[in-house]
């Protein structure tokens, strides 16, 4: 099974996390809520698969290409 490690698309700061480690999410399913210039920014599943990791937490600052979550697909 492949691993899909999801980055973070621009600068900003984590607002929520919406899944944890062990969860099974579908391709579009709301993983995390990236705050950056006043907008919320939603970042989806590209896949679907088990959440693997989530490397961030709320709160937490995130620059482009930042781990956020890893999901194995399947």
């Amino acid at each position: 099974m492949a691993l899909e490690i999801i980055t973070s698309p621009l600068p900003g700061k984590i607002v929520g996390v919406k899944v944890s480690a062990g969860q099974k999410v579908k391709e579009g399913d709301l993983l995390l809520i990236i705050e950056a210039m006043k907008m919320e920014n939603e970042i989806v599943a590209p896949v679907t698969g088990t959440v693997t990791a989530v490397a961030v937490t709320a709160d937490k600052t995130v620059q482009i290409g930042d781990n956020l979550v890893s999901i194995e697909e399947g």
